[in-house]
Formats: structure tokens, C-alpha cells, sequence
């Protein structure tokens, strides 16, 4: 062998089983790619070697002239046969990169691939799966238009040696709701007004989402009327205006009303009754000083005992009964004290008046003068005396 091909086979780089090295795509077909390394022949990427994944053809994942990475998995120069992985530096990387995640509790961002049973698998330099349950923050039942979207995951159970590993995107989602809950609680103040979201009902409330913290609006601050039963009046996910009344930050416990956001009934009671009108109302409690009458939605005014006949009553309940319908005039309305003052013998008119005595007859009155001896003389008694000089 002359000098000169010694000194050009010295100049080739040498390779060895293990090692990475970076090399050049050249030619892509469809089960197989051949990678310049810079050595003496080509090497050879089967397609069970580019992904961890599985990929239809390498097409899918590379093109002539990338750079990739590589580790030679095999190399016999009699044969000038050389097999390369990208697959196994990609995961060695990912591993790594992973772990780190895992203990720091970092998030990563990686695009679904495929849609299996039971949940979505991403590539992140080696398969990682998401359990259906890990998914989202509530219950989903179909995943189709998954594939293809961007998620932020975390790491919740990793094993290289098992090429196991279990991400979660409903951690993220949590964390960023209890973000949301904090700054959403040390931002609220009593007397704010908000828009919420429904969320759930219950016998005696409903709890309102107002930016990722619920708040509950007991029954009685629905309306201002009377209200049974939450669901007489809303339906999980309705859109609700509330004010807040009261924060505990320690507590987390935040108490709403929708009736706030509204024109309270006494408001509107100054626009539609006045003093002196005669209106029809209900019969809502009897108490021993007389009777409550709902004059107005959420209004009610007071009857007392002595404006409920003309007739002398001992209790209420000789002249009414609770639920009764009567009409009464209203005598008086103080609004900052939210008093109406009515009156339903007003209604009736004037009372009755006396029977008045009866007049005597002649005959009775003479019978009177005469029992009262006030005009006898003896000649009303003998009259043989009457010629008597």
C-alpha cells in the first residue's frame, strides 16, 4: 500500500458502537434513511429507529439534507454496514430533561399525536401517555378533536428503565385554577358587583362561579320575594349578576346575592303606591297587635288591631285569617324605614251610628208624669171632689 492511501485512510474518521455522532440526511425511503457521518460509507436508520413512536413512513418525521443526531447501534466494516439510531439520542435526552421536570414539578408543552384507549399520547422525545382521567378537569367523553392540539402537561410518574411515562394535563389545570382562586379572593371586596357562572344548587343556596372561586348566594338573597327552592329560579350555567356581601380570605368562603343587583321592592313601592290609595293585599302573619298585609311583592305593611274593625276585636283573628285577600288604605309610608302603615275599616266606611231613642206616646207619658206624681192634684185621684168649692 503506497504512502499516500495510508495517509488517506489514517485521515477517515473512525466510529465506534455507542457513540453519537451528527450526521446528514441524504436519501429517504420509505422503511429506511441513509445518513452521512462523515465516515468511510454511509449508515443506515431503519425506520423502527427514528421515533419512539410509530410513524407510517420517515418521510413523516425527516427529509434529505436535515441534521440529526445519531447513535451507532451496529457497525460491521467487512460488510460496510453501519445502523444508526435517532430514536435512542433522543431518548437518552428526554429522559434526562424529564426527570428534571418531574422533581422540579416544571410543566412541558407538546402536541398529541394519536388518540388510544383510554387517553391521548404525545412524543416528548419518547412516548408519554395521558390517562383519559388526566385529561381535563371534569369528565370527557369524546377525544377526536384532540389530536393535533398543543397541551401543557406535567410529569406525575416517570421509569426509563420501563420506558414508562404518565403526564397530566389536569395538574396543570388545577394549578393554575388555585392560582386563579388566590388572586381572584384577595381582589374581591364587599359591595362589588360581578358577573358568575351557576354552578351548582343546592337546598339552600346556589354557588356561583366568579373567577375560579365559588361563592354562595343563600335562598334567601335570590329574590325579594320568597323563593322554595333555587331551582325555581336558575339552572347550572346560567349567567348571574351578583354583589358580594361578605369575603373570608382564610375561610375561602365568599357570600353573594343576585336580589342586590336588582330594584328592591320598597324602591318600587315609592313609584307605585302612595298615601290614600285603596289596594288589595294579602294576609301574611296575625300577631296579637294586629295584621301584616303584602301590599307588593316582598312589601308588607301593617294593619293594626285598632284599623281592622269598626266593631271592638280582641285578637286579629276574630275579623281575619292568613291568606286572606282584603283591600286596605294606606294611612302612612316611611321608606327609610321601610313601614307602610294601612288601615281596612277605612275601606269599610264610617261606622254605623246609634239607634236613637224612641219618642214616647202621649199615653206613655202621661203614664210617666203620672208614676213620677209631678202634676197630680186629688182631683185626678177623687174625682167626686172636683165640684168641690
Amino acid at each position: 500500500m503506497s504512502e499516500e492511501m495510508k495517509s488517506g485512510l489514517s485521515e477517515v474518521p473512525t466510529v465506534q458502537e455507542g457513540e453519537v455522532v451528527t450526521g446528514k440526511v441524504i436519501k429517504v425511503d420509505t422503511y429506511q434513511a441513509f445518513i452521512d457521518i462523515g465516515y468511510k460509507y454511509d449508515a443506515i436508520m431503519p425506520i423502527s429507529e427514528v421515533s419512539s413512536l410509530h410513524i407510517d413512513k420517515i418521510s413523516d418525521v425527516l427529509s434529505e439534507g436535515d441534521e440529526v443526531q445519531v447513535r451507532v447501534l451496529r457497525l460491521q466494516d467487512d460488510e460496510e454496514k453501519c445502523i444508526v439510531s435517532k430514536k435512542a439520542v433522543d431518548a437518552e435526552k428526554a429522559w434526562q430533561e424529564l426527570q428534571e421536570k418531574y422533581e422540579s414539578g416544571e410543566t412541558l408543552t407538546t402536541t398529541v399525536v394519536d388518540i388510544v384507549k383510554g387517553g391521548l399520547v404525545v412524543d416528548v422525545g419518547v412516548r408519554g401517555f395521558i390517562p383519559a382521567s388526566l385529561v381535563e378537569l371534569n369528565y370527557v367523553e369524546d377525544f377526536s378533536d384532540y389530536k393535533g392540539r398543543e397541551l401543557s402537561l406535567k410529569v406525575i410518574e416517570i421509569d426509563p428503565e420501563k420506558n414508562k411515562l404518565i403526564l397530566s394535563r389536569k395538574a396543570v389545570l388545577e394549578k393554575e385554577a388555585e392560582l386563579r382562586k388566590d388572586e381572584t379572593l384577595r381582589s374581591l371586596e364587599e359591595g362589588q358587583v360581578l358577573e358568575g357562572t351557576v354552578q351548582r344548587l343546592t337546598d339552600f343556596g346556589a354557588f356561583v362561579d366568579i373567577g375560579g372561586v365559588d361563592g354562595l348566594v343563600h335562598v334567601s338573597e335570590l329574590a325579594w320575594d320568597r323563593v322554595e327552592h333555587p331551582r325555581d329560579l336558575l339552572t347550572e350555567g346560567d349567567k348571574v349578576t351578583v354583589k358580594v356581601l361578605n369575603v373570608d380570605v382564610e375561610t375561602e368562603r365568599i357570600s353573594l346575592s343576585i336580589k342586590e343587583t336588582t330594584q328592591g321592592p320598597w324602591e318600587q313601592v315609592s313609584k307605585e303606591i302612595q298615601v290614600g290609595d285603596v289596594i288589595t293585599g294579602t294576609v301574611k302573619r296575625l300577631v296579637s297587635f294586629g295584621a301584616f298585609v303584602e301590599v307588593f311583592p316582598g312589601v308588607e305593611g301593617l294593619v293594626h288591631i285598632s284599623q281592622i274593625s269598626h266593631r271592638h276585636i280582641a285578637t286579629p283573628q276574630e275579623a281575619l285569617k292568613e291568606g286572606q285577600e282584603v283591600k286596605v288604605k294606606v294611612l302612612d309610608i316611611i321608606l327609610d324605614q321601610k313601614r307602610i302603615s294601612l288601615s281596612i275599616k277605612e275601606v269599610e266606611g264610617a261606622a254605623p251610628a246609634r239607634e236613637e231613642k224612641k219618642k214616647p206616646s202621649k199615653e206613655n207619658e202621661n203614664q210617666s208624669n203620672a208614676s213620677s206624681g209631678l202634676n197630680v192634684t186629688l182631683g185626678d185621684v177623687y174625682p167626686e171632689l172636683r165640684n168641690l168649692k
